[in-house]
């Protein structure tokens, strides 16, 4: 039986992360990852493919939509990117309340498909449900967390404006991308119209001025192709592929293994502490089990929740950790049901470039320092951008012929589109729990899904739809349309919890170090471990608890404590 100093379950954005802390730190260290390997540059097939070079011209065709009415309705899933998406009828699991789970499974995880926008979580993140009592406290704050984002951020790279707003830090920024015309004017207008509604420039994980650590890692600069799905020839955003995973290899202290499914963390009674993995190698079936002193669970939310349910024993009958029933309980997610759409008139002759890879942000401004009896409790951040497509296609026109396809280089008026990203309550019935019966391919219990959106967030999406569509009519936006899209939970890929922090073993499940409270030598450190999901984009916070989590982890093996 193979030893290590440490284990590492799952190589995304967080398991990446722990993986390279580790190794730096000089600890033998294990990466399990269930799918196929794939290699920054030699792995990406369609990275510099034109629409043309694709049979359907990026499109599924209708035999591959039908067959994965789950994933197809994700936005980023094409013909030409395909190939990083678990198909639906290769991993079922059952949904007892309907729940669109997007899955990635290969080396680098849902990095190379994350939508890569990075903002830090503000003290009211942090602080909300101790104030407002909707979960438990979490049991670190801003403060705690804030070094890491910075450590995280220099690796990464993220773009961004110094804005100085308290319900959003500031954090080590590359320069920023630029808001186009229209989008500059809208913005100074509903600045205008409502001071305490800051708008700015999205911050996002991709290169605008390399600097030598990003040099070092083989990156270059963002080309603004925004084809960063495809995995990126240049280097240009971030994923475990081109940055952590490599980082860590050139250390000689990694061992990455794909096609291993982890089915369960062993658990010695006697030590009280976890022992290991069991593994099935994912084409042969055959089982092997690693041992190791600490252990990060990584294999994002779902997944994590999974695996420490099916880790049964003597000692821990429901799951490991699982001392208070909880596990699998407070699942929660971001709300996007909220849409608006309108026109702009202004600006006949100005235009754009490139395809820039983040969007305008209107940081929460809604209930942000305590209840203002809106109706609804917590509050959403807003996105916008602003955009010329071709004339007729704003016509909702077709035709045929020389004029008609010069007609169609012709840029229509302004569309602007708006979005929002909100908070759901963590609630113990939105929970994820292991089918009694039915299994997957590798003997493994299915996932039962049983998690909703509820009223509060249609009362949240109703507020945002009535206060972006007078923000942007203040802005002299026209043929404003907004709308609840009333998509199911799980299109957001934000699913967060299950396997929560807090201080109190009776009512959570990790430590402020992110350990299990009943078993100390394991860490989980990706969406599962939230306590609760702010307004901000988590993959940023997921990787600073990581990196923090994996350094302490560090500091209690050289002190014997692990």
């Amino acid at each position: 039986m193979t030893s290590y100093d440490a284990i590492v379950i799952g190589s995304g954005i967080s398991g990446g992360w722990a993986a390279k802390e580790l190794c730096e730190h000089g600890l033998q260290t294990l990466l399990l990852e269930r799918g196929r390997p794939v290699e920054h540059l030699k792995d990406y097939p369609t990275a510099t493919k034109n629409p043309w070079d694709f049979p359907h011209r990026g499109q599924p065709p209708l035999k591959t939509l039908e067959d994965n009415p789950v994933v197809a309705r994700c936005y980023a899933f094409g013909e030409a990117t395909q190939h990083f998406f678990v198909k639906d009828k290769e991993h079922p699991y059952l949904q007892e309340k309907p729940f669109d789970w997007i899955r990635g499974y290969q080396v680098g995880g849902k990095s190379l498909l994350w939508a890569r926008q990075t903002q830090r979580w503000s003290p009211f993140e942090f602080e909300g449900p101790a104030r407002d009592g909707f979960a438990v406290p979490w049991p670190i704050g801003y403060k705690d967390l804030s070094p890491w984002y910075s450590h995280v951020e220099r690796f990464a790279g993220i773009s961004g404006n110094k804005d100085n707003l308290p319900q959003l830090p500031d954090g080590e920024f590359l320069p920023p991308w630029e808001m186009n015309c229209a989008e500059k004017y809208i913005s100074e207008k509903i600045m205008q119209r409502y001071p305490d509604r800051p708008v700015i420039i999205g911050r996002c994980a991709h290169l605008t001025r390399p600097q030598p650590i990003h040099l070092e890692q083989g990156r270059g600069q963002c080309q603004a192709r925004n084809l960063c799905e495809r995995g990126c020839p240049y280097g240009g955003y971030f994923n475990a592929n081109s940055t952590t995973i490599p980082w860590a290899q050139r250390t000689g202290k990694l061992t990455l293994k794909p096609f291993s499914v982890v089915h369960s963390i062993l658990y010695d009674g006697s030590k009280g502490r976890a022992s290991g993995v069991r593994v099935i190698d994912t084409n042969t079936k055959e089982v092997t089990e690693y041992r190791a002193r600490i252990i990060f669970v990584n294999a994002a939310c779902l997944n994590t929740n999974l695996i420490l349910l099916n880790s049964q024993s003597g000692r821990f009958p429901h799951g490991l950790g699982n001392d208070n029933g909880l596990l699998g309980h407070y699942i929660a997610f971001h709300n996007y049901r909220g849409n608006i759409t309108a026109q702009f008139d202004g600006f006949p002759n100005g235009y754009y470039y490139g395809r820039r890879p983040t969007e305008v942000f209107i940081p929460s401004f809604r209930n942000l320092r305590k209840d203002e009896g809106l109706g609804f409790r917590r509050g959403y951040m807003s996105y916008f951008s602003a955009s010329r497509p071709a004339l007729l296609q704003n016509e909702g026109a077709t035709g045929i012929g020389g004029a008609w396809k010069d007609s169609i280089t012709e840029p229509g008026l302004w569309r602007i589109d708006m979005g929002m990203q909100g908070e759901t309550i963590p609630k113990f019935e939105n929970h994820v729990r292991l089918s009694p019966d039915l299994k997957d391919a590798w003997g493994i219990p299915q996932l039962v899904t049983s998690i909703a959106y509820d009223d509060n967030d249609d009362r949240m999406a109703a507020d945002f739809v009535k206060q972006g569509s007078e923000m942007l009519a203040a802005a002299g936006c026209t043929n404003i349309s907004g709308f609840n899209n009333h998509q199911n939970p799980g299109l957001d890929i934000h699913e967060m919890g299950g396997v929560r922090m807090g201080k109190d073993p009776g009512t959570s499940l990790l430590n402020e170090w992110n350990q299990l409270h009943a078993c100390k030598n394991v860490f989980v450190t990706d969406g599962a471990c939230m306590t609760s999901t702010g307004n901000q984009n988590p993959s940023i916070t997921f990787m600073a608890l990581t990196a923090r989590a994996a350094n302490y982890a560090v500091e209690q093996l050289k002190k014997q404590n692990l």
